[in-house]
């Protein structure tokens, strides 16, 4: 039955897989989010080891979720993969520099006389929170507003810009998109920490995770705003009838009048990150992290959706706006997506396996008498 779907519904579905893959990445964010409050939260040395032992048992599922997320374009969307990863690539190297140390960290920082010593390690894990987080929404934004590349008839990518990628952190709406997702991260780090920890043993510290999830949604709040209205206003790239790539007036607001789930699903997502927010502020719930992790993946769906469909282009060109890619002309062959989408029944499984761990791992909060003899 799979082998008889035409090119075009292979590539449609894939890039919803895709979607998928990058809106659940956004939500396991909280693992960098709640590194990021170690310097602002954290005020003991045992709050500390509470957070980072808490994060620890959850930071390679964000990893492996990049990971997996990077492979499947590069399966499903090679030229994309290709023109992204193979031009732009100082910001791509910044971002998995920034795993590196953070994996090195839950590595070292209670390891005897290592020679950065505790406080290294612990900036190590404040670099992957902001900057990771920063320019993986800063290179998402130029699915969006396009990057300098062009490409000539055998695919060959050249990078007409001299940073490589990094020129994109002078755009105002990719620096916002980035901004909101580090924001955002914050107040899932703290929703996370309040439903994982036992507090006997730090009492002071739920209360400051409360007041942060509360301060970073109002900050979280005016990023997303910008890009909201941006979104609303700006032109974007598209093809025409013709098959020409043209810019078009408010392309995306047009993107999400023309399929009405892209509306239901912002607003149920939004709703939803409300709702997480206020019930952890002014319920004292310590659930919030459900609530606003759903909504935080309904909203970066939308995101995906938005410069997939609708003849948008999903990764435009600011130089040679005829090479810009959508997911027709950047996809694999309809004999790879089809033995891709057989593979890709596996995924329910996998899904399954990462919710009995965690949910295994979780039977009980962590307090500081779990961590006697071992801790990050």
């Amino acid at each position: 039955m799979i082998g008889n779907l035409d090119l075009v519904t292979l590539q449609e579905f894939w890039w919803i897989l895709i979607a998928t893959l990058g809106a659940l990445f956004l939500f396991l964010n909280f693992v960098q989010g709640g590194q990021t409050l170690l310097f602002d939260v954290a005020k003991t040395e045992d709050e500390k080891t509470l957070i980072v032992n808490s994060l620890g048992r959850k930071w390679e599922l964000t990893f492996s979720t990049l990971v997996v997320f990077g492979g499947s374009i590069f399966a499903a969307f090679p030229k994309l993969y290709s023109t992204s990863f193979g031009g732009a690539y100082w910001v791509w190297t910044l971002i998995l520099f920034s795993f590196i140390v953070q994996a090195v960290s839950y590595e070292y920082r209670k390891k005897p006389n290592n020679f950065l010593g505790q406080k290294g390690y612990e900036i190590f894990l404040l670099i992957n929170g902001v900057v990771g987080v920063l320019l993986i929404g800063t290179a998402v934004g130029t699915f969006f507003t396009g990057a300098n590349f062009k490409l000539n008839d055998y695919s060959f990518v050249t990078w007409t810009h001299s940073l490589r990628g990094l020129e994109a952190a002078f755009n105002y709406f990719n620096v916002s998109l980035g901004l909101f997702l580090v924001f955002n991260a914050r107040v899932l780090g703290s929703q996370y920490l309040l439903n994982n920890l036992d507090f006997n043993s730090a009492p002071k510290l739920e209360g400051r995770l409360r007041k942060s999830a509360g301060m970073n949604f109002l900050i979280e709040l005016i990023f997303l705003l910008v890009v909201l209205v941006s979104l609303l206003f700006m032109s974007g790239y598209g093809v025409a009838g013709s098959g020409q790539v043209e810019l078009v007036s408010y392309k995306f607001a047009n993107n999400l009048i023309a399929n009405p789930l892209n509306i239901i699903l912002l607003l149920a997502g939004l709703g939803l990150v409300i709702w997480s927010v206020y019930i952890t502020k002014f319920k004292d719930a310590n659930n919030g992290i459900w609530f606003g992790g759903a909504g935080t993946v309904l909203v970066g769906l939308v995101v995906f959706f938005l410069v997939g469909y609708n003849g948008s282009c999903i990764y435009p060109s600011l130089t040679h706006p005829q090479s810009s890619l959508t997911i027709y002309n950047a996809s694999s062959t309809h004999y790879t997506l089809t033995v891709m989408t057989y593979v890709a029944f596996l995924i329910p499984f996998v899904i399954a396996y990462v919710v009995y761990v965690w949910r295994a791992m979780d039977l009980k909060k962590l307090s500081l008498d779990d961590l006697k003899e071992k801790a990050y």
